[in-house]
């Protein structure tokens, strides 16, 4: 089955950046940035340049360092706005204006306070006026999934006849479950898209958990840009993860027949580096770059996975990067991790020898939350010295 190619859109560095405790500085911005290109995503949206100088900076640095991707620099449709994010681009390879106006009736009435006929022309003035400056104009309806439908396609239309060419559909707030945004997005190609050459992009927040859920069924249904961030960060609940919507297409490609470019085995190490940058790690239960992803206490798992480990994982740990899965050892766990374990340690223990082990480190796992190696050792130390007293007395 061929496979069509889905442009990965990388936010990090703005949306993920706005996430409370994720700020970065100039230099950490660049070294991620950086480590995206070697990633392989298609588009780094760098920064707000409008918002400070910092941002601004930012944009122009990265749109210098990483000369292989798209860097691409968010405005609010008003003029000041796309300037500003045209200056920031100026040495860019491959720049990309993406412009925003809320379209649901909440944003209009209660934050912009502007008509719908007020926000269709500054849609259309936004869109000219950064098409002056580059030819790769996206065009974002903030709080895409909230708004009326005909109004929506009203607005987007207007965006493509100004020289948008890729339309975002923003679940700014988490709202939308998937068969709803399917139907939305079926809607917007019908209606908009058509048979022009426009792309049509989605940007799922995860107040209900469905942003990446939400991102899949739109990229079934037509969508051929996702917008993510590395390990999900972003405001309130974050972004879509980035490395599950790639792993989710490539271990599933029965069912999602995409592609990307990236480069799964850089998923880990780009994890750990942002890990590293924003100063905390993701919760050790988050798919593919948490630290339990590929860790097993489990007993009937623990066996399972020394057998072969696809009884228990659907992708190998070194696939993204990680360099082996882990038999965590804990209450749950059975004589065969625990004999696997030994042999890893360097111990060729009988079964006698084993039985007393596993008997003395049930023991101790219903105390420990888990047990390290040097507990190990010291509990074979143990009952060899045990052994060894009992022989001294019988021959005595």
């Amino acid at each position: 089955m061929r496979q069509e190619r889905v442009t990965v859109f990388d936010t990090t560095l703005r949306d993920g950046e706005q996430s409370p405790g994720c700020s970065m500085n100039l230099t950490e911005k660049v070294r991620m940035a950086v480590k995206l290109e070697e990633l392989g995503v298609d588009i780094i949206e760098a920064g707000f340049p409008i918002a400070s100088e910092g941002d601004f900076a930012a944009v122009r640095a990265v749109a210098k360092e990483c000369r292989s991707v798209t860097v691409a620099a968010l405005c609010r449709t008003a003029e000041q706005d796309v300037a500003r994010a045209a200056e920031a681009l100026a040495g860019a390879a491959r720049p990309r204006i993406h412009t925003f106006v809320a379209t649901s009736d909440i944003h209009l009435e209660h934050k912009l306070k502007k008509s719908r006929a007020e926000v269709i022309e500054m849609t259309r003035a936004a869109v000219r006026q950064a098409r002056n400056y580059t030819d790769e104009v996206e065009f974002s309806a903030e709080d895409a999934t909230r708004s009326d439908i005909a109004y929506l396609c009203n607005v987007l239309d207007v965006a493509v006849e100004a020289g948008a060419s890729i339309l975002n559909i923003p679940d700014t707030v988490g709202y939308t479950t998937p068969t709803e945004f399917a139907s939305l997005i079926d809607t917007i190609n019908k209606q908009v898209v058509r048979d022009r050459n426009v792309v049509i992009s989605v940007h799922c927040h995860n107040d209900l958990g469905l942003a990446v859920a939400n991102s899949l069924a739109a990229i079934e249904t037509g969508a051929r840009q996702v917008e993510c961030t590395i390990n999900g960060i972003g405001e309130r609940a974050g972004n879509a993860s980035l490395e599950e919507i790639v792993m989710a297409l490539r271990v599933r490609a029965d069912r999602l027949p995409f592609e990307t470019r990236i480069n799964a085995s850089e998923l880990y190490p780009a994890s750990q580096l942002l890990s590293s940058i924003v100063g905390f790690d993701v919760q050790p239960n988050k798919a593919i770059v948490g630290r339990n992803a590929f860790a097993h206490e489990a007993g009937i798992h623990q066996h399972g996975v020394i057998n072969n480990p696809l009884c228990y994982e659907i992708m190998t740990p070194e696939s993204v990067g990680v360099p082996a899965n882990s038999l965590v050892l804990g209450k749950h766990s059975g004589r065969h991790a625990l004999s696997l374990r030994y042999v890893e340690l360097g111990y060729d223990i009988t079964p006698a020898e084993l039985d007393a082990a596993y008997a003395s480190f049930t023991n101790l796992a219903d105390r420990k939350k888990q047990v390290y190696d040097q507990d190990l050792i010291s509990l074979l130390s143990a009952n060899t010295k045990m052994r060894e007293e009992k022989s001294v007395v019988a021959a005595a």
